[in-house]
């Protein structure tokens, strides 16, 4: 019975060893491939990062050229924002729709007098804003509806305001931010996995413990104190 036991207990320790090299070798395979594909964009975001968070530092140029015009409406003009956009695209020549579409429906006048029952009611009117263009160059429509015209403003980005933008996202269409999406998952599955990683091959596993909790106490002290 003893040696039957030993044998059944060697049999359990063999498979149990067995599996976990099987998921190492699982879990460095696709840590390696999903680094790979978030490395250039990887290297992207952390340039324009340190930027960022050092640009009143660095103080590189933004090298931005702003202009602005009125773009005179059809007869009649576009009653919807869904027209307004279809017929924005075709005058200013945009190869797409635009990125991003806010409409402000009317509403009343916040500095209107309350207590003046005589006097007549005033309404904001709605107001439609239209986002264009790239991280190069990002086009802005603005129009209050029952004006004549539309208020174009034309940004043009240097190469520094170029990368701030794709980091940030503004003025990038739908498909850049699904493939920063991709990073995003990618950088919680290395996360997850270097700690796994760290779990299933070191046998000092306290340290590795107590370095990732002193790391999380860390990131938590510093996002409590900006409350």
């Amino acid at each position: 019975m003893d040696h039957d036991s030993s044998t059944l207990g060697h049999a359990a320790r063999v498979r149990s060893h067995q599996r976990r090299t099987a998921a190492v070798h699982w879990i460095r395979r696709m840590h390696g491939w999903i680094g790979l594909w978030g490395a250039v964009l990887g290297l992207l975001f952390g340039f324009s990062g340190i930027w960022l968070n050092h640009r009143n530092v660095l103080k590189l140029p933004q090298a931005q050229e702003r202009t602005r015009a009125q773009l005179a409406l059809p007869e009649p003009a576009p009653e919807t924002p869904e027209a307004m956009s279809r017929w924005l695209q075709e005058a200013l020549r945009m190869s797409g729709p635009p990125n991003s579409t806010r409409v402000e429906p009317a509403k009343p006048v916040a500095w209107a007098d309350k207590n003046d029952r005589e006097a007549p009611a005033l309404t904001q009117p709605a107001h439609w804003v239209f986002n264009f263009g790239g991280p190069n160059e990002m086009v802005q429509a603005e129009y209050w509806q029952g004006n004549r015209s539309v208020g174009v403003a034309t940004t043009h980005n240097g190469f520094v305001a170029t990368l701030t933008n794709m980091h940030k996202g503004g003025g990038m269409p739908l498909p850049w931010i699904l493939l920063v999406d991709t990073l995003a998952g990618s950088l919680i599955f290395l996360s997850v996995s270097g700690v796994a990683l760290w779990m299933l091959t070191h046998r000092r596993r306290r340290v590795g413990l107590a370095v990732f909790g002193a790391s999380l106490v860390a990131v938590l002290a510093l996002a409590l104190s900006a409350l």
